[in-house]
């Protein structure tokens, strides 16, 4: 299993923190702020967190940042997220993705070491506006120019029926990696016998085409 490290524990590494933990994965968090730390304990958006500044070597030295798969540099400070990042891919890690204010302090993220960059802003903006055109698009992740992953209510015409009988990917070019049910469930690869009942949510990976399509059999 992929061990995760999430460095700056404030709104937005919050959110990564409480998505990581929820999925079941391993994840530790760092942050300067022990009352931050113990907030997320206590509400049960981490188990695992250690006190520290991850601009300091021997913080990250201490916990084995060399053994973790995928960082997340979530801290506000600019000055500080580059250093971070730059100790981090010091440390061997492949897949550093990295909070930016703006473009320039992104550019500067990807030259020390950043493998991908997030603009939580920009990106809020987007997600709002796009969630409001389409009311039964509940959330969508963009994977690339085209494909993108989205929780979309079941169509009606999926009720009481299972993936295999609706055999989705040929019907619709579908792939529905998760189903979110009704009574706050998650079922993650869901089989192909399960029966979508109304209200479900699914998560599902397609292209941004097949979407705009689907959406209109609900």
């Amino acid at each position: 299993m992929k061990q995760y490290l999430v460095i700056g524990l404030g709104r937005f590494g919050e959110s990564v923190s409480k998505t990581l933990y929820d999925a079941g994965a391993n994840v530790l968090g760092i942050d300067v702020n022990e009352e931050l730390i113990q907030d997320k304990i206590d509400n049960n958006i981490l188990k695992n967190a250690v006190i520290g500044d991850a601009s300091d070597e021997k913080i990250l030295k201490d916990i084995g940042a060399e053994n973790f798969d995928i960082a997340f540099v979530c801290t506000a400070d600019i000055e500080a997220s580059v250093m971070i990042t730059l100790n981090l891919k010091e440390f061997g890690i492949r897949t550093i993705i990295a909070k930016a204010v703006n473009k320039k302090h992104g550019k500067v993220l990807t030259k020390v070491g950043a493998t991908e960059i997030v603009y939580p802003e920009e990106h809020m903006g987007k997600r709002i506006a796009e969630l409001t055109m389409n009311k039964d698009i509940i959330e969508h992740l963009k994977f690339n120019d085209n494909f993108v992953l989205v929780e979309i209510k079941a169509p009606h015409i999926f009720w009481n029926n299972s993936l295999i009988k609706l055999d989705v990917r040929n019907k619709y070019n579908i792939n529905v990696v998760g189903i979110k049910k009704r009574g706050g469930t998650f079922l993650p690869n869901p089989t192909a016998n399960i029966i979508i009942e109304e209200g479900d949510i699914l998560v599902v990976i397609t292209d941004k085409k097949t979407v705009k399509s689907f959406s209109s059999l609900i």
